[in-house]
């Protein structure tokens, strides 16, 4: 694994870097083969907050996970706990779902242990609810608008200079992000 450790108002010292990969490192025990993939690791510190992202892309699987906690070291530990569990549950999943030759399930390793019931979601995906309505041609500061009036996380539009649809949603920050389909 290639890491890219950073900071954000934080300097990485030797220490913080060591203690990061030693963790990260721990979860190729997990696969079959060590993945070759980079590892993005985002630390910063807010106000009294101490954040860690972690997002390791790798063929056909995202895992990505953060976590806040006051101590810098106990926020890694709770960001590779997340990592832990979205392993299994992928494992697990895997392994009742997906059987053919280009799937996931040879890319772990056999021995690992499968997610308990009570961590388990319910795996149905029950849809409880359907909407359909009419995109409305705008640009995305009309639908953040909408979205802020109609008290929703996400609201989504047709663009009104490209006609692709496109969804604005409310960052955990508090900022506006913008999701638009590649060309």
């Amino acid at each position: 694994m290639n890491f890219n450790i950073r900071g954000e108002n934080l300097e990485i010292t030797p220490a913080l870097r060591d203690y990061v990969e030693k963790k990260v490192g721990k979860l190729e025990k997990y696969f079959e083969t060590t993945p070759s993939s980079d590892v993005h690791v985002k630390m910063s510190v807010v106000n009294t907050d101490q954040k860690v992202e972690i997002t390791i892309p790798m063929p056909k699987l995202l895992l990505r996970a953060e976590e806040k906690h006051a101590d810098m070291y106990a926020a890694v530990d709770l960001v590779i706990e997340k990592l832990e569990r979205q392993i299994r549950k992928h494992k697990t999943k895997v392994n009742r779902k997906f059987r053919g030759e280009d799937s996931l399930k040879y890319m772990f390793k056999n021995e690992l242990e499968p997610i308990s019931e009570e961590e388990t979601p319910d795996d149905d995906y029950e849809i409880v609810r359907t909407k359909r309505f009419d995109l409305k041609p705008m640009d995305a500061e009309e639908a953040i608008l909408q979205m802020d009036m109609l008290g929703h996380n996400f609201f989504v539009f047709s663009d009104a200079v490209s006609g692709v649809t496109s969804v604005v949603y409310r960052r955990s920050d508090g900022k506006y992000g913008l999701i638009e389909p590649e060309a």
